[in-house]
């Protein structure tokens, strides 16, 4: 029988619980026990991490289909970041054990996941890129790329109508005036549509490849 990641993924049993979240709710947080891999079925997330003198900055930002917080099956103890909702959201939980067993037993689930982490580890390169040649400008552009899933099929989907610029400071790594002003710039340019929701354009997308930069090989 056809192994169905669909329903494994979305049903719960032994090893896995579904459990829907409310808006700004902590999902886990930074130190704590590392015990299970959660996949996100609906609503979006963020995992920020915070260091020692309370500066936050968010890391990665979670939409349906994503998996996170599967640095315990690499032998973490205990959670390096703090995944909180940004939306209500539906997530399945599913215990370490059991995830482990399904990864060694299903090869159409171990594909799928071996493909997810492979990709997001060349999204995290991206960013590394982004964060040590771009400007600050260039940064928020690509980032509100990657939240209309840019790229996908060619067109832009609505921006979340609830993303604040403090969390757009906190992914892009500047400060609120910073992005205030460049939130302005780009809506004046015609880059974008800001009037509550945020509705990117491909003129966006034409902006950060002319000015994407090139590593010498």
């Amino acid at each position: 029988m056809l192994f169905d990641v669909q329903k494994y993924l979305t049903v719960a049993t032994e090893g896995r619980t579904v459990s829907t979240y409310r808006k700004n709710q902590i999902i886990f947080r930074q130190d704590d026990s590392a015990d299970c891999v959660y996949y996100m079925q609906s609503g979006r997330a963020k995992i920020s991490v915070t260091s020692e003198q309370g500066k936050e900055a968010v890391v990665a930002l979670l939409k349906p289909g994503d998996f996170f917080g599967e640095g315990c099956l690499s032998g973490h103890k205990s959670r390096f970041a703090t995944a909180t909702t940004m939306t209500d959201c539906t997530i399945t939980r599913i215990a370490k054990a059991e995830i482990v067993k399904v990864i060694h037993s299903e090869p159409v689930f171990s594909q799928l996941f071996i493909a997810y982490l492979l990709a997001r580890n060349s999204q995290t390169e991206a960013d590394l890129v982004d964060q040590l040649f771009n400007s600050s400008e260039m940064r928020l552009a690509r980032a509100l790329l990657i939240l209309a899933d840019f790229g996908k099929d060619g067109e832009a989907d609505p921006v979340l109508a609830k993303i604040s610029q403090k969390t757009l400071a906190e992914m892009v790594g500047t400060t609120l005036p910073r992005i205030n002003y460049f939130m302005n710039k780009f809506r004046r340019l015609g880059l974008i549509d800001y009037n509550g929701i945020i509705t990117v354009h491909r003129s966006l997308l034409d902006l950060v490849l002319r000015e994407t930069p090139s590593i010498e090989k």
